[in-house]
């Protein structure tokens, strides 16, 4: 992105700030006070100090006393509504950008998400987005602080002596405008890596964790480990070469801040001897800067967390800018009265950035109660099916229909509350199985929960178990079985009475016996409910009314499973093949 896409990207981040600006006007405010009342305190009681070794009468140092307790009063109560009001007005930024991403990435989900990798994906809704607090709490504010307590003591050194205000304003202006400039263009380069380096980091992270099963049994357990641990070691380079940037700025604003206060006393001293100065006013003109830069510590770091800003908003922004893959209609038809037919007419799909079409022509009429099973080998575009079906995906070409109104007039939700998922890869939460299958509704009664287990086939088996529905699943279902797995997302399914319900692999990942045992169970549980079963078993098929087989795209071969059988095919070929595999190699062998 370039550098005015950068500005762009901080521009539109900061927009989310404009609900909660009356917050950070006043935190601004507090500030300056907060800082204004240092600045007086010093000031104060410089004065005080030496005023009272002159031994004056104490009617004298009321006044002075006076201030310097209302200053200190002051500075801690105004400190306090500082950073009361900076950080509410920072977290209700954080909240509302947190949620338009999260809105955005439900919106683009699940066609748009394979451009990420999920460990960077959750890099850039935490880190990023929290990344993006600093430019309130850490450059705007503290800018616009610096600068009415800048003025405010300049003005005051300006009024005792000008000189000593030139040599404040040369000072401030070294701290706050030079050394953030060198110190920036010495950490940019580790600055820029930071974040795309934590987003690598945290995504193979991520891939370690969820794999690790899987490299222990392979013995690549140890290659991904020095992997993870090489980007953790770039990680650490990145965050070391920023952290001496910000220290060399640190260091050159605290030498800054000595030669400004030598400058103040050298031109103070010589305003004594010419009778320009009072010896009392000294002390003031010298602690003032001092005091100043002080107040302004946080200043000269500003190009470091500005500069991290930026790339975390790039980051952020990206996800937000992220083109939709499906057009929702401006304003969404209702939907059909039921029942419900489902059409697709010379159907065409291809998967954003992806030229080829994942389908090409394809046919398909799903009336009432009917069940199709779609088959074909891996890549034949079954998945891409079922995305069109469900308004993940946008035809590229073609008709996809409900009672002969076009999908795309109506609300994608609307779609889906007709178009139900029982996916291969349905997630299970780490709760129990109640509140899994609850999911899909949540004012089910307990007679319709016990209806959805005994179609799904596991009321007997929940009811032995010694917490029954209270079980937990565990993270992803990891302390129950595969097919048990499989069986909850059914039930999740059922239980929310869809008029339309798609099976996409559920039997995938599970061993021979368990699979056909469980398509058996699905296609019983089916019966008489308009089903779309996406399956690469052909063994219980007998029970749908229609076979499409698709390759590349296409559909090659449609039938039912016994016609299909007794003719050359692709589909009589997919059926050897299985029933070879499944009696082993060596079988043919074995019957010669």
């Amino acid at each position: 992105m370039t550098p005015g896409g950068r500005r762009g990207a901080v521009r539109r981040v900061a927009a989310f700030g404009r609900p909660v600006r009356g917050w950070f006007v006043l935190a601004a405010l507090a500030g300056a006070l907060a800082l204004g009342s240092g600045l007086g305190l010093v000031a104060a009681s410089a004065w005080l100090i030496s005023r009272a070794a002159q031994h004056p009468p104490i009617l004298f140092l009321l006044v002075a006393i006076v201030g310097v307790r209302a200053f200190g009063l002051a500075r801690g109560v105004a400190r306090y509504a500082e950073r009361l009001l900076s950080h509410g007005g920072a977290f209700g930024v954080l909240r509302e950008l947190r949620i338009a991403v999260w809105q955005r990435l439900e919106r683009i989900a699940p066609a748009g998400l394979p451009a990420y990798r999920s460990g960077d994906l959750l890099a850039r809704l935490v880190a990023d987005v929290d990344a993006q607090q600093d430019l309130f709490l850490r450059v705007l504010l503290p800018s616009a602080v610096g600068a009415l307590v800048g003025a405010g003591a300049i003005g005051l050194l300006a009024w005792l002596l000008p000189p000593a205000a030139l040599v404040l304003l040369v000072g401030l202006l070294a701290a706050t405008v030079a050394v953030p400039w060198l110190a920036g263009r010495t950490g940019r380069r580790a600055e820029r890596r930071v974040a795309p380096v934590r987003g690598t980091l945290s995504a193979a992270v991520v891939e370690l964790l969820r794999s690790l099963p899987d490299l222990v049994g392979c013995g690549a357990a140890d290659r991904r480990s020095a992997r993870v641990a090489a980007l953790d070691r770039e990680l650490v380079r990145a965050e070391t070469s920023s952290a001496g940037a910000a220290g060399l700025s640190t260091g050159l604003a605290t030498l800054a801040g000595g030669l400004t206060v030598c400058g103040a006393l050298v031109v103070g001293v010589a305003a004594v001897r010419g009778g320009a100065l009072g010896g009392v006013a000294l002390a003031v003109v010298v602690l003032t800067p001092l005091a100043a830069f002080e107040a302004m510590g946080t200043l000269p770091q500003i190009a470091q967390h500005t500069e991290r800003v930026r790339r975390s908003a790039d980051r952020v922004v990206d996800v937000l800018d992220r083109p939709d893959p499906v057009r929702e209609p401006p304003e969404p038809e209702p939907l059909p009265d039921a029942p419900y037919t489902l059409r697709l007419h010379r159907l065409r799909a291809a998967w954003p950035g992806v030229r080829a079409p994942a389908l090409d022509g394809v046919d398909l009429e799903l009336r009432p109660g009917r069940r199709v099973a779609i088959v074909g080998p891996s890549g034949s575009g079954k998945s891409t099916l079922v995305a069109v079906l469900l308004r993940f995906l946008d035809p590229t070409g073609g008709r996809v229909t409900l009672n002969d109104t076009d999908v795309t007039v109506l609300a994608g939700d609307d779609v889906r509350q007709v178009v139900k998922l029982c996916a291969q890869d349905a997630h299970l939460f780490d709760t129990t199985i109640g509140e899994n299958i609850l999911l899909a509704r949540r004012t089910a009664t307990p007679e319709e929960l016990d209806a959805a287990l005994a179609t799904a086939r596991l009321l007997t088996w929940v009811r032995e178990l010694p917490d029954g529905l209270a079980t937990c699943v565990g993270e992803h279902g990891s302390r129950i079985s595969g097919g048990q797995r499989q069986r909850i997302a059914l039930s999740r399914a059922l239980l929310a009475d869809p008029p339309v319900l798609l099976l996409d692999e559920p039997a995938e990942h599970l061993d021979t016996a368990t699979a056909d045992t469980l398509t058996a169970d699905l296609l019983a549980a089916t019966a008489g409910r308009t089903t779309l079963l996406v399956t690469h078993r052909l063994a219980m098929l007998g029970a749908v009314d229609e076979v499409v087989v698709l390759d590349g795209g296409r559909v090659v071969q449609r039938g039912t499973h016994g016609d299909m059988l007794t003719v050359p095919g692709p589909y009589r070929r997919m059926w050897d093949l299985e029933r070879w595999a499944d009696r082993g190699p060596g079988s043919a062998h074995r019957a010669d």
